[in-house]
């Protein structure tokens, strides 16, 4: 998804993703990745994005005009309140809270989020667990491709956002009818869940892998 427009034209635009890490509770690594691509696709399906006349609706086209490229960062306490006041959607999941901020040029990011770090985030790895109730998202990171869990989280996002806009029309509505939740699978082989995938990363390149480096898959698991 995209044109041909250069990432670096003036300037590049992203969609900025915070996590909130408190010091006594962390959340858990898959929990933040799946509260990530949950909280990528209700910010692109809230009617502030989806109504011509909404007032995110211009800034996402033009940020979805290019590359979607995200930016994951991390906050706790006031710096965490401070950032949820920023236009965007927050989403609770397993103990995880994840917003996803209407995007701008990543020259220009407003300061509440700029005070928050973006490299260095990876949090502990659970045991996977039972998927949610039909309609999800199944996504799978590459098990072959060391990624942090700031970086995994964006490629979750990435990977939602690309089946939302590539899905098949009457699974995507149900999906996000139930409000879109994810799942992140971790035991299938990664050859396996390629026969399955709808959407596929390959990454741009800015951060932590080589350019064109496929980073995850999605695919939706419907309740029939």
């Amino acid at each position: 998804m995209g044109s041909d427009t250069d990432p670096f034209d003036d300037p590049p635009w992203a969609m900025q993703l915070a996590v909130r890490v408190e010091k006594a509770s962390p959340p858990a690594h898959a929990a933040v990745c799946e509260a990530a691509a949950t909280a990528v696709v209700r910010l692109l399906t809230d009617p502030r994005t989806t109504d011509p006349e909404g007032e995110w609706h211009a800034r996402v086209r033009r940020w979805e005009s290019g590359r979607i490229r995200k930016v994951t960062r991390r906050g706790r306490g006031v710096r965490w309140r401070e950032a949820a006041g920023l236009a965007g959607v927050t989403v609770d999941h397993a103990g995880a809270q994840v917003r996803a901020f209407v995007p701008g040029p990543v020259d220009q990011v407003p300061p509440p989020l700029a005070k928050m770090q973006v490299a260095g985030l990876d949090l502990a790895r659970e045991e996977p667990k039972p998927p949610p109730p039909a309609p999800y998202a199944a996504l799978v990171l590459n098990p072959d491709v060391t990624m942090s869990t700031g970086k995994s989280a964006a490629q979750a996002g990435h990977a939602a956002q690309l089946l939302l806009r590539n899905g098949r029309a009457p699974d995507v509505a149900a999906w996000v009818a139930a409000g879109a939740p994810a799942h992140l699978i971790a035991d299938t082989p990664w050859k396996e869940c390629l026969r399955y995938a709808t959407a596929v990363v390959r990454d741009g390149g800015f951060t932590e892998v080589p350019p064109g480096t496929m980073t995850a898959l999605a695919w939706l698991v419907n309740a029939r």
